[in-house]
């Protein structure tokens, strides 16, 4: 099972943690990947240098509300359907 964390610490969360989870968790309704892809929330370990954090198979992104929906996309998408 792949994991996916999103920070919810004070800083994400004024940049908007509770607006990607959502999107995420839409996308995993969306296409299914509930037995594939595991949501978690996280504290702060000082990664939120500009947007909200997030970590995918052990590398760290920088995600804002606005573009979750593409990077869910571009990046989770195809390494959940491999």
């Amino acid at each position: 099972m792949l994991e996916l964390k999103v920070c919810i610490g004070s800083a994400c969360h004024i940049k908007g943690s509770y607006n990607v989870i959502t999107t995420f968790q839409q996308m995993i309704e969306e296409y299914a990947l509930h037995r594939m892809v595991e949501l978690k929330a996280g504290f702060c370990t000082e990664e939120c240098k500009q947007d909200v954090s997030v970590w995918f198979n052990d590398q760290h992104y920088s995600i804002s509300p606005e573009n979750a929906r593409s990077f869910f996309k571009e990046v989770i998408l195809p390494t959940a359907l491999k």
